[in-house]
């Protein structure tokens, strides 16, 4: 099999250098390390876990699986397995959601021919699966997982939900077609400004998430075994190196409201409300949180299980980093390298959101 994708992917004319993939990184200013993604001897003398054998595919080029997206939303569900296609789940939120993506419908009141006041940013970037978070209009897609956080609400039918790259979280989001759409309107329509002041006169509220990071590991059993078997080891994995650095490892969402007034709830005038919402995402960034927090979720199918581990890293700065091919033996340089020196590890790389950094050496720097 092996051997088979390799001969595949020299016929596609893919690129299998990692020289040369680290050398498009940095000519496209993502911050990269040259530190080697295993530590450990190969066979592993420090007794991480291992998988079991199952075929995962290390010939063929991973950088660039990663398609564009706007926003990326994790809707609560205390579960680490889902029904194949969360999306299909009739009466879901995701559901009703991906009605809404499907559309393209702007949120109520909104121009639909807005153009995106972020656009050109980084237009000089070319490199596959690497994009800029800000060109949301642009981006368009939004991809809507479920994730193994259970909801905050008193009400258990009300989902509670992450939104990335705005690194919020919106709570009291009722599971129905009007929930939905309060939902979009809120804060996921790619027409909805990224890190946008929202309404005092929402049903919704919305806190910026209390971490310095969040760390997504696809479980979904029921489109790929291996995702299920790897997920419980990286996080098993991560929460002892991330403990070994000093920081607290979570795995449900501490509740929002209990670090401050939700952002509807602001005072001051709309540039001051914004400058909040800036100084609060800084706050609990890696480079400035006085307190170090990870919270880990196990989440559903993200594309990609030929890859498995797949792990995702959003950032406070609204960075996402896309790693795949993941193994127990890969966490500590994930964590020295990538969490708290903001540097990319280009074997690894299936891509990202906001990776382009031009001008600093860390995707942590603002």
């Amino acid at each position: 099999m092996s051997a088979f994708r390799k001969l595949k992917a020299l016929a596609l004319g893919q690129n299998t250098d990692l020289d040369l993939t680290a050398a498009q990184l940095q000519a496209a200013s993502v911050p990269v390390t040259d530190a080697p993604c295993r530590g450990c001897a190969d066979p592993c003398d420090e007794g991480h876990d291992e998988y079991p054998k199952f075929d995962v595919d290390r010939e063929t080029e991973m950088l660039g699986s990663v398609k564009p997206y706007a926003r990326q939303i994790v809707i609560s569900s205390g579960k680490s397995d889902w029904v194949r296609e969360v999306t299909d789940a009739k009466g879901s939120l995701a559901a009703y959601v991906y009605d809404l993506s499907s559309s393209g419908r702007p949120p109520k009141d909104q121009d639909p021919s807005k153009k995106d006041k972020h656009k050109g940013e980084h237009e000089d970037v070319h490199v596959a699966g690497i994009f800029d978070g800000a060109n949301l209009i642009k981006n368009k897609r939004v991809t809507i997982l479920n994730g193994s956080h259970r909801t905050i609400a008193d009400d258990t039918k009300k989902e509670t939900v992450l939104v990335f790259p705005d690194y919020t979280v919106v709570g009291e989001v009722d599971c129905s077609q009007e929930g939905a759409e309060q939902l979009w309107d809120h804060s996921v329509s790619p027409y909805v400004d990224l890190h946008a002041v929202p309404q005092a006169s929402t049903s919704v509220k919305s806190w910026i998430i209390p971490y310095s990071c969040v760390i997504l590991l696809c479980s979904h059993k029921r489109r790929d075994n291996r995702c299920a078997i790897a997920a419980p080891k990286l996080e098993h994995a991560l929460t002892l190196a991330l403990e070994r650095e000093g920081w607290e490892v979570h795995t449900q969402l501490d509740d929002p409201s209990s670090h401050g007034p939700a952002l509807e709830d602001l005072k001051g005038s709309p540039d001051e409300k914004r400058a909040v919402i800036l100084a609060q995402l800084k706050s609990v960034d890696v480079e400035h949180a006085d307190h170090k927090r990870a919270l880990i979720l196990y989440c559903s199918h993200i594309g990609g299980h030929k890859y498995a581990g797949n792990v995702i890293i959003n950032t406070p700065r609204g960075a996402s980093v896309w790693y795949g091919r993941v193994t127990p033996h890969e966490v500590d340089a994930i964590v020295k390298e990538t969490i708290i020196g903001g540097r990319i590890l280009p074997p690894l790389l299936r891509g990202g959101m906001s990776l382009s950094h031009p001008g600093h050496k860390s995707l942590n720097d603002w």
